[in-house]
């Protein structure tokens, strides 16, 4: 991966929807050459997908919670129910297996507490759980889909 396709990555991240000969000519290429290293990173796995950002207030989503969840239960078989619970929860947009005293931590939006107290309940209805915490988040500060360029070599 050279500097050419990290500009091309920075635009995309910016707004996938570009025009490729907008693209070409911020990277500083031709149409076609630009198509075929856009092409080249899709297939490469380096872009996954293209997405439409939606803004969470104007789908009542407003309010986003971050669930720290521990659980004494570590086997296979328990990881996989917990999983297929937390899945077909679709309040539950980002979900992680963490190190240290949480084990898994999960980003919910929802419109309203009585809304997250449904997630919370459907969260804990067929699965054994040790503590699940909740923190609202009271604003956002940063809010960012675009990865970092920096680090690819």
């Amino acid at each position: 991966m050279d500097s050419i396709d990290r500009k091309i990555l920075h635009v995309l991240q910016r707004d996938a929807a570009v025009q490729v000969s907008d693209l070409a000519a911020e990277v500083g290429l031709s149409t076609t050459p630009c198509w075929r290293r856009v092409q080249r990173l899709k297939e490469s796995g380096v872009i996954t997908r293209n997405v439409v950002l939606v803004d969470p207030k104007k789908v009542n989503v407003g309010v986003t919670v971050f669930v720290s969840v521990r659980t004494s239960m570590h086997s296979q078989g328990w990881f996989e129910q917990f999983r297929a619970a937390v899945e077909a929860i679709p309040e539950v947009v980002e979900f992680y297996r963490m190190s240290g005293d949480v084990d898994y931590l999960l980003r919910v939006v929802v419109p309203d507490i009585a809304a997250y107290d449904q997630v919370y309940k459907r969260l804990i209805a067929n699965t054994q759980l040790s503590d699940v915490s909740s923190s609202f988040a009271m604003e956002e500060l940063k809010f960012t889909t675009a990865l970092p360029l920096s680090y690819i070599p």
